[in-house]
């Protein structure tokens, strides 16, 4: 994501709303993760037991949310760093690679969960059947690829458009089901009607922070061009304090309409056991006598699936940078992601049926909760730590609350996992799986102790920062011997303009020049250098006519080699033949599909030549 930082012009002298605009967009691509799928479930279980009477517990929720968010945003923005970034210039190499692998799993659990999401929403909206609609998830990374080419901004738009989506989808929704408003508002005085109800309590704040969320925010607030003065970071952390306020303030009224829409519709009419998304929309019909509400329903389910999707997918690729420096292009991540996400959503549903669905939802959001005091605990100090954050280092009293939120959180994850844990293997008496989850608990505990006093063991807040790439070295120059033999890739198309023209100009005319053409006809690729088909012919004569031409210009040592079949094949062999020490190729200009469609021979060909390889362009 290093590649979309200060993008954004910040306007210098504007008004303040210009200026806000210009920041709005990062805190809404976090929301997402607050009204996705996986958390409908505990929303659509609240209101359907409880009516309207944990609507505050939603609230509550959402303030812890902002508060974290903000820190988050404070840190990227300060330090230019996001938070996986930090986790790697501060802990030591094996503690970054569990903390990647954790975040990784949490992921791919997100991930389940969006999948499951755009599924059932394709199933509740076209009766498809839902596994079909888990395969059909898989496609989206052309969705991704092609978004991509448009920038961050563009991203940031569309996101904002599926958050319309949905917000008006349960805005009718509410209009529809006609809730009792009287009781909307008492639903905001604390209350706790019962174990039940504490336990659905605990599953709304424990599940609601989404740990990807908060590497997410740290690095996307880079995208805007600051200025790196007091006065600049003290504007920048002010104007994304306002974009997380709005924004997560949104995703709060969307889940809030999840739970009243359970309340009106299924609290009221005796419906308690309603408590997951596939139960909620068989109801919604027949409890309403409408067949636009469980319309509305899918078409915000199937949103709410896309835009975590993409928020995913982002996320996933700052942990990687993050921690272990590792960079692929976002299909590939997209794609690897989901498949990971894919396969143990068809295996839960051949095995187990749709009705597992909902489980495999539950299960997703424990592992996400196993996960998240791994993202909140650093955060906490590297915003505490002056030596970091300097003038901008949080409060004590800022320090102190979130200490105490953080370590709420994490108590309430540990009776949500345990409970969950607890059930689960009451009805699967696996005493192998049994001592495997405990083993797994007692080693993450161990590495959140360490977490939590590892400042206080290294003595790490009077430590200078280390810089994300290590120690900044001037790298040794090694002479370069000047290039006698050079390579030209020519396909005889506009391309060959920019190739000789490099070669003119940058080679000296004693250098020798081998002239590279691969022919690709069928028959080129049955029989190689013995067709004889007109192709072949024609580009041989051309193929002479550049080499004469080049002569003319004083270039004396010309070799032709015509190439057959493959052209990352015949270009390696080629290149050995003559021995040659630098190879130039044309740009075709091609981005996104046309990649895939047409190929680069340069991506396939640059790790099996040991020589250095110039584009022309």
């Amino acid at each position: 994501m290093e590649e979309n930082n200060n993008l954004i012009k910040i306007p210098k002298g504007k008004s303040f709303y210009k200026k806000l605009m210009a920041f709005i967009g990062p805190a809404y691509l976090v929301s997402v993760g607050y009204m996705d799928p996986g958390n409908w479930a505990t929303d659509i279980a609240a209101g359907s037991k409880f009516g309207y009477k944990l609507i505050w517990v939603i609230l509550i929720s959402n303030i812890m949310a902002i508060f974290f968010q903000t820190l988050c945003a404070r840190l990227g923005i300060v330090t230019g760093k996001d938070l996986a970034q930090a986790c790697r210039s501060h802990y030591n190499k094996f503690v970054n690679y569990i903390l990647w692998i954790l975040c990784e799993i949490a992921i791919v659990s997100t991930d389940i969960a969006e999948v499951l999401g755009t599924a059932i929403g394709l199933n509740l909206i076209f009766k498809l059947p839902i596994i079909y609609g888990v395969i059909i998830t898989g496609f989206d990374t052309l969705l991704l690829l092609f978004l991509d080419r448009f920038g961050i901004r563009k991203i940031e738009a569309f996101i904002i458009s599926l958050i319309a989506i949905i917000g008006i989808s349960f805005f009718m929704e509410i209009i529809i089901s006609k809730p009792d408003y009287h009781g909307i508002v008492l639903g905001f005085i604390p209350t706790l009607p019962g174990k039940d109800a504490l336990f659905i309590a605990i599953g709304i704040i424990g599940a609601t922070i989404m740990p990807h969320n908060l590497y997410l925010h740290s690095s996307i607030v880079q995208t805007r061009n600051i200025e790196r003065t007091k006065n600049g970071l003290k504007q920048a952390v002010k104007f994304n304090n306002i974009d997380s306020l709005v924004a997560l303030n949104l995703a709060f009224l969307v889940n809030a309409a999840i739970l009243i829409l359970a309340a009106s519709v299924f609290h009221r009419s005796g419906n308690y056991g309603v408590d997951d998304i596939l139960k909620a929309h068989k109801l919604l019909e027949p409890v309403l006598g409408s067949t636009l509400a469980p319309i509305l329903f899918g078409i915000a389910l199937i949103a709410a699936g896309q835009s975590s999707t993409i928020t995913g997918t982002y996320a996933g690729q700052i942990v990687m940078e993050g921690f272990i420096h590792l960079r692929v292009q976002p299909w590939v991540r997209r794609l690897i992601t989901r498949i990971l996400a894919i396969i143990p959503s068809i295996l839960t549903i051949l095995y187990f049926g749709d009705s597992a669905t909902g489980e495999l939802l539950i299960i997703s959001q424990v592992i996400l909760s196993l996960q998240l005091a791994f993202a909140l605990i650093p955060l906490i100090h590297f915003v505490s730590s002056r030596n970091l954050m300097k003038d901008f280092v949080i409060s004590k009293k800022s320090q102190i609350t979130a200490w105490f939120l953080s370590a709420l959180i994490i108590y309430l994850n540990i009776r949500l996992v345990i409970e969950v844990f607890a059930s689960w293997l009451s009805k699967n008496n696996l005493k192998y799986t049994k001592y495997l989850s405990m083993s797994i608990c007692i080693l993450l505990g161990i590495l959140l102790i360490y977490i939590i006093l590892e400042p206080i063991v290294n003595k790490s807040e009077n430590k200078a920062a280390v810089d994300i790439h290590g120690s900044v070295l001037f790298p040794e120059i090694e002479k370069i011997r000047p290039y006698n033999n050079i390579a030209l890739a020519l396909d005889f198309s506009k391309n060959d303009r920019d190739v000789l023209s490099q070669t003119v100009n940058f080679c000296n005319k004693d250098c020798n020049l081998i002239l590279i053409h691969i022919v690709e006809s069928v028959g080129a690729s049955i029989y190689g250098g013995k067709a004889d088909d007109i192709e072949s012919k024609q580009d041989s004569e051309r193929l002479n006519m550049y080499a004469k031409k080049l002569k003319t210009l004083g270039f004396q040592n010309v070799t032709t080699e015509i190439g057959y079949g493959k052209a990352e094949k015949s270009i390696v062999e080629i290149v050995a033949k003559h021995h040659a020490d630098l190879i130039i190729f044309g740009s075709h200009g091609h981005h996104g599909i046309s990649d895939l469609l047409f190929g680069t021979i340069t991506d396939k060909i640059k790790h099996k030549l040991s020589i250095p390889i110039l584009i022309a362009k």
